[in-house]
Formats: structure tokens, C-alpha cells, sequence
């Protein structure tokens, strides 16, 4: 039989700190993979962009960059940085630091590939009209290309950010306090996992689809 109580009991601690990471510690879900969404995909921005550059010098290492973190489990990256970092700058980093250092780093390789492929998107007419408007090239990409090519890229961003989302959760193996960890703190001493391992599913759950119908809402506005 489901024991709720357990839940009434730590809501506080899984919701209010593991999810929001509001309290006396830097853990929460959303705490990490709010910031690491928003600088991944902007550091992807300029990854993306790198990618599509006409200069070899600046389009190789960003082909590297991209192919080297997309071969890569992205739990070794959290190793790599939780390990190898402090030793290099012989500085301790904070779970916080590392785990948003790991996802920024291994995200912005898919995101720089989705504004890749976005802008690719944009008819080659687009970019011909506004040259022949007198627009520079900088102009161009920014105000004709990028804000077509990301009504493109939505789908695929959503989906990526769902699963970044998701991915916050392997924070917890160096000891970060997100939605997961807080769970397994807890049933450490209640020692009901049924009950605290299908609520923080629910969670999950709850958080990844209401992304997606907002994604859905933005991509029937009208252009």
C-alpha cells in the first residue's frame, strides 16, 4: 500500500530545495538546468555559427569541438571536470560550479549543431534580398537569418532542452542536491523508494511536458 505521508512529510526538502534549489544549500534541479540551458544555447549560438564559418581556421576546431563532445558520455565530462579541473587550476570547484561547467560545455556541441542546421534552413532567397537591401553580412544573420532559423530550430531545441532537463539528474553522482539526489537522501532514512521514485518521475514529468506544450503554442503563433 502507497504511504503518501512519506511525501507530506519531505515535501519541503524534495520540491522547495531538490527542485528549486531554494534553501540553506546550492543543490535543485532547476537551480542547474536553467542556466545551463540558457548559456548552452548560446555559447551553441556561436558554435553553430563557427560551424558554418567560410574560414577553415575557425570552422575545423568547431567541427572538432562539436564531433569530439557528441562521442562522449556526458557522465565522463562531470568526471573529467570533477577529477582533472582542480588538479589543473589547483582550486577546489563546488558541485554547483562543476555539474554547470559539465552540462554547459557537452550541450552547447547539439545546440551549436541545431542553430547549424536551422540556419541552413533559411532559403538561400532570404539571405540574396537582403544583400541585394544592402544589409552586411552580420545584419543579415541577424536580423533575416537567425530569427527564421530559430522558428525552425524549435522543435529540435525543445527536445533537446527536455533532455538536458532530464540529464540534470546525473549531477547527483558527485554529490550535487537535485530533485533525484533529494530523493535518495530521503529514502536513505524512510526507506520507501516506491512511493519517492514514482513522484519525482511524476515531477519530471509534469516539468518536460509543460515544455513541450508551451514549444507547441510558440510554434503556432503566427510568423
Amino acid at each position: 500500500m502507497l504511504d503518501l505521508s512519506v511525501l507530506v512529510n519531505n515535501f519541503t526538502f524534495l520540491i522547495v530545495q531538490g527542485l528549486l534549489g531554494l534553501g540553506g544549500f546550492t543543490g535543485g534541479t532547476l537551480r542547474l538546468a536553467v542556466p545551463a540551458i540558457v548559456l548552452g544555447f548560446v555559447f551553441g549560438i556561436f558554435v553553430g555559427l563557427a560551424r558554418l564559418a567560410r574560414a577553415r581556421a575557425i570552422s575545423l576546431p568547431a567541427t572538432l569541438y562539436v564531433e569530439f563532445f557528441r562521442g562522449v558520455p556526458l557522465v565522463m565530462v562531470i568526471f573529467w571536470i570533477w577529477f582533472i579541473v582542480p588538479q589543473l587550476l589547483r582550486v577546489p570547484i563546488p558541485e554547483y560550479g562543476v555539474a554547470l561547467t559539465a552540462f554547459v560545455i557537452f550541450e552547447a556541441a547539439y545546440f551549436g549543431e541545431i542553430v547549424r542546421a536551422g540556419i541552413q534552413s533559411v532559403p538561400r532567397g532570404q539571405v540574396e534580398a537582403a544583400t541585394a537591401l544592402g544589409l552586411t553580412r552580420a545584419q543579415t544573420m541577424r536580423f533575416v537569418v537567425l530569427p527564421q532559423a530559430i522558428r525552425n530550430m524549435v522543435p529540435s531545441l525543445v527536445t533537446q532542452m527536455i533532455v538536458l532537463f532530464k540529464d540534470t539528474s546525473l549531477a547527483s553522482i558527485i554529490g550535487y542536491v537535485d530533485l533525484t539526489k533529494a530523493a535518495q537522501i530521503v529514502n536513505n532514512r524512510e526507506i520507501r523508494p516506491f512511493e519517492l521514485y514514482l513522484f519525482i518521475a511524476v515531477v519530471y514529468w509534469v516539468c518536460t511536458y509543460s515544455m513541450s506544450q508551451v514549444a507547441r503554442r510558440f510554434e503556432r503563433r503566427p510568423a
